[in-house]
């Protein structure tokens, strides 16, 4: 009987390490050092910022939920009636 061959578990798109290499290896040829620096940099703004304007818009759901809930506040401003206002209503009628 032989031992089971292990191997590295490869991540959802079915890329492994080598198969990573060889596209950055690629990449580095056609793009060069300096110009992959600045791409990866462009690319991680770009991620910031998208990041940033989810949690933005997740924040302004919030808090539009939240003052459509009245958390902690009275039930939408109606006032409760008042004794004299319903011995009113009721003589008038």
């Amino acid at each position: 009987m032989t031992a089971p061959i292990l191997r590295a578990p490869e991540n959802s798109m079915g890329i492994g390490f080598r198969e990573l290499l060889i596209i950055l290896a690629i990449a580095l040829v056609l793009f060069g050092a300096k110009k992959l620096k600045n791409i990866g940099s462009d690319l991680g703004g770009a991620v910031r910022g998208f990041k940033k304007a989810m949690n933005e818009g997740e924040d302004e759901q919030n808090k539009q939920l939240s003052d459509l809930t009245g958390s902690g506040t009275k039930d939408a401003g109606f006032q409760e009636p008042t004794s004299s206002t319903s011995k009113t209503d009721s003589k008038s009628g």
